[in-house]
């Protein structure tokens, strides 16, 4: 766990798998007290023992199930998740020569930025905010030109706002040392999105479908398991699967965890990313004290909320701000002569990688590193940040010098319900034998983040134990530098020694492997084209490489809103 935070405690699921986050604003599932059902065969008997049980399945036995129909539910491409890694890399495959009718993307919901929209919404982020992520972070853009700052730029241009134009084009040019960072705004990012969808055929790819298992098949490719609704049940059969399932669930603390479970009590103890907005409704009517954990990106803006509920309703708020322990200016991350700055204990960062993890020197240094010096680095890039914004950092002085905000530092030993008050026991102090003190609230917002762990997916832990693949850190799928599980690679049992099959993966399901920034949009980007550039390299069906006259016309048949 950060230095921020205590020990955590026990993770939340849902049946649908979870899409990447952006630069520390984790999506999230619903807050559901039910373990999930994607990819748990206890929850349903499909997919039947035979296949459960078997670690290659014909694809004959699969046609005699009823459930598989040959044609329709087979396809050279499948993208599982159907989040934004899986509309990423399908917007790949489109630009590289793929048909639409070559690739299913299976999830649960149509629009690839859904949950991550709500989650944004979630923790606080309307869609007018800013999100945490770079101007040539483009999602929608594989080339990153326009970028989001020249896009928005020439849109306020156009409207006559020059002054906010000439800023934008003046951050990206200045950024980080003469000017904060720039960052688009949330509904920009999800409309160029929905416009790429459309451009790339993505409803015509998108199947729903609640994954519940996966094995390879006795011909080299692999049979996908799913649930349509309704009680109705199918198979997919892909020759190339590529796996963006996202975080496996909510991350409790575990002071917060036992007090949910002991009390029934989701209302009172909640996660910043779970939906909360009555936290902010009844501070508003009433007044009250809420109690926050965690400093990263989602903990600053819970604060800036109950900034402005406290400014907007002028009602008695108070904040009180749990922090394990404190952080002085000089114990920020350091990397060679580089060094974060901190101030008020929050460690300050633009984004939650350094920027050269993306596509510099850093990122080039991470591939060639064998596995010890590759954790050696992440620990040492990595770390609890938050965006290093003026105002932000303007908004926590004035918060201390008023007094409704304080910083205590302590370790918490339970949290009850006292009178219809949440009551917290803590060591209060940093001596050798701490005083215990109390503190009530009313509520207490845990942003302390996800839980990464794959095995906690229950989806991914049966393919985990059913093929015995490698793990980083027992957390993490160990990935190739083109992140293919190559553990997974499916042959044809008439040629075992000839792989037919692959599997990819991205997200936050390859922390730790050749790239940092795995759970971002450029992450995602950046897995995508080593992806498809290898697929490639192996003549996959369809595929065209994208070479620079290949890559220029396809940039005009963006420009113009062609299909690929």
């Amino acid at each position: 766990a950060p230095a921020s935070t205590p020990p955590l405690g026990a993770t939340r699921y849902t049946s649908d798998p979870i899409l990447p986050d952006e630069g520390g604003i984790s999506p999230t599932p619903s807050p559901s007290p039910q373990r999930a059902s994607a990819g748990s065969p206890s929850q349903s008997s499909f997919p039947p023992a035979s296949f459960r049980d078997a670690q290659v399945v014909s694809v004959q036995a699969l046609e005699q199930s009823g459930h598989f129909q040959r044609g329709h539910d087979e396809v050279p491409y499948a993208a599982l998740g159907a989040g934004l890694g899986s509309y990423i890399w399908v917007d790949y495959l489109r630009i590289c020569g793929v048909k639409p009718h070559q690739i299913v993307a299976l999830g649960t919901q149509s629009e690839p930025y859904a949950k991550y929209k709500q989650l944004c919404l979630n923790s606080q982020i309307p869609l007018h905010e800013r999100l945490r992520s770079n101007s040539d972070s483009c999602p929608d853009n594989i080339w990153g030109w326009p970028s989001y700052a020249l896009r928005e730029a020439w849109s306020d241009f156009q409207r006559g706002k020059v002054d906010n134009a000439m800023r934008y084009l003046w951050q990206v040019f200045g950024e980080p040392t003469l000017v904060e960072t720039y960052t688009p705004r949330a509904n920009n990012v999800f409309d160029s999105i929905d416009r790429e969808a459309r451009r790339i055929s993505w409803p015509d790819i998108y199947r729903y479908g609640s994954i519940r298992s996966i094995r390879k098949t006795d011909d080299g490719r692999y049979a996908v398991a799913y649930s349509k609704g309704r009680g109705e049940y199918g198979y997919l059969v892909a020759k190339y699967v590529h796996l963006a399932t996202g975080y496996p669930g909510i991350r409790f603390l575990k002071h917060l965890q036992d007090y949910r479970d002991k009390h029934n009590d989701p209302h009172s103890v909640v996660n910043a990313d779970e939906q909360h907005d009555h936290v902010y409704e009844h501070l508003s009517r009433h007044g009250g004290r809420a109690i926050v954990q965690g400093r990263g990106i989602v903990a600053s803006r819970i604060l800036q909320r109950l900034d402005e509920v406290r400014r907007t309703s002028r009602q008695t708020v108070e904040v009180i701000h749990l922090m394990r322990s404190p952080k002085q200016p000089h114990e920020g991350n350091r990397f060679g002569w580089s060094q974060r700055p901190v101030k008020n204990h929050w460690e300050f960062q633009p984004f939650n990688w350094p920027k050269a993890c993306w596509g510099g020197d850093l990122r080039d240094w991470l591939e060639k590193a064998d596995p010890t010096e590759r954790q050696r680095l992440m620990k040492s890039w990595g770390g609890t940040t938050t965006a290093d914004r003026k105002d932000w950092q303007e908004l926590v002085s004035r918060e201390l010098a008023e007094g409704w905000y304080r910083v205590v530092f302590d370790t918490v030993q339970s949290v009850t319900n006292v009178g219809g008050q949440l009551q917290v026991t803590y060591d209060a102090g940093q001596s050798s034998a701490p005083k215990q003190a109390t503190q009530t609230a009313n509520f207490i917002v845990d942003a302390t983040g996800l839980s990464a762990a794959v095995t906690e997916n229950p989806l991914l832990k049966d393919l985990i134990e059913r093929n015995q693949l490698p793990l980083i850190n027992k957390k993490s799928l160990k990935v190739s530098n083109e992140f293919e599980s190559t553990s997974l690679a499916s042959s044809d049992v008439r040629y075992p020694q000839r792989p037919d099959g692959r599997m990819y993966a991205a997200g936050v399901t390859t922390l730790g492997g050749p790239y940092a920034a795995v759970d971002s949009f450029l992450g995602l980007q950046y897995a995508a084209l080593r992806t498809v550039t290898h697929l490639t390299h192996i003549r996959a069906e369809g595929l065209r490489p994208l070479g620079v006259g290949r890559s220029g016309s396809q940039w005009l048949r963006w420009v113009m809103n062609q299909t690929p």
